[in-house]
């Protein structure tokens, strides 16, 4: 058995079949339901660290469940339910192991892009703003600063990367990738997740700066799938720090990269050992950021 304890790091369970494990989740076969396991893994710069956050994992299907109940108006989704303890499958040894870091779910097939949804100027889309203009294909007025909220916000997908970085492509790619139809439903369902998850958002204080969405197909039609709205998946950031021009904090793994950028690594693997504040801290963020939204 592997035993419970404040970081997981991998997960072995023989009673189900292991299909993978991405940067942070291991995906197992339970019957005809899926496994999510959320471990306290954390990536960055597509590399991840040999290091946990205590906590993360149970942040990120905690996040993702709050946001599945609220949205599932708008879009079904593939949670069936995070309650381990109901689950008689599982042996009672690992219930602690999983508790509240595992979500079960219905199966889909998952389209081969992610739906970023930018509501304000950063990251990736701003260096290509300055560089031209125009992010994934989406032409901008000129004169934005960083942080300048983009009314309405856009759509600005990327392909989906086994390894490697994910690539910005333009709307007519991804169309090409899963199909018009499909294409034209997901940008719209995305669009409304993010506003309804903004609006909400707003109410605690915080400006959701962008976020990603995937999307799968079930018995012909469109599921959101993965996570939703979580500090892995979205920018989070204080709305009293949003301006024209400013550089809020993130609610996320900034911390982490910022304390990887200026050690001078070439973020290539092996990464360097991290420090435990840059630890304690990151860990420290990620429950505030989920305190903040679901409590």
């Amino acid at each position: 058995m592997q035993p419970s304890s404040d970081v997981v790091l991998t997960t072995n369970l023989p009673f189900a079949k292991k299909l993978g494990a991405g940067k942070v989740r291991d995906l197992y076969e339970l019957g005809s339901d899926l496994l999510l396991v959320a471990t306290d893994r954390v990536s960055a710069f597509d590399v991840v660290m040999r290091e946990g956050i205590p906590g993360k994992g149970r942040v990120l299907t905690s996040v993702s469940a709050f946001w599945f109940a609220r949205l599932a108006d708008i879009v079904p989704n593939h949670l069936i339910s995070t309650d381990v303890d109901a689950w008689p499958e599982v042996p009672r040894e690992y219930r602690g192991l999983l508790r509240g870091r595992t979500m079960r779910c219905r199966r889909a097939q998952p389209l081969p892009v992610e739906w970023v949804v930018r509501g304000y100027l950063t990251g990736s889309g701003w260096n290509d703003y300055r560089a031209s203009g125009v992010v994934s294909g989406v032409k901008l007025p000129s004169g934005l600063s960083h942080a300048s909220k983009l009314e309405p916000a856009i759509l600005t997908p990327s392909t989906k990367a086994e390894t490697g970085h994910d690539e910005p492509i333009a709307f007519e790619r991804a169309a090409e990738l899963v199909g018009r139809e499909i294409a034209e439903q997901a940008r719209h369902v995305a669009l409304a997740l993010y506003e309804r998850g903004r609006a909400y958002a707003a109410t605690r204080g915080i400006v959701i700066a962008d976020t990603k969405f995937e999307f799968g197909i079930r018995d012909g039609k469109l599921v959101l799938i993965d996570e939703c709205l979580t500090p892995d998946s979205s920018r989070f950031w204080p709305a009293h720090e949003v301006a024209p021009g400013a550089r809020p904090t993130s609610y996320d793994k900034q911390v982490l990269r910022d304390w990887l950028t200026n050690s001078g690594w070439n973020k290539e693997p092996p990464p360097p050992t991290l420090p435990d504040d840059v630890v304690a801290t990151t860990a420290k963020t990620y429950r505030e950021i989920e305190e903040r939204l679901t409590r």
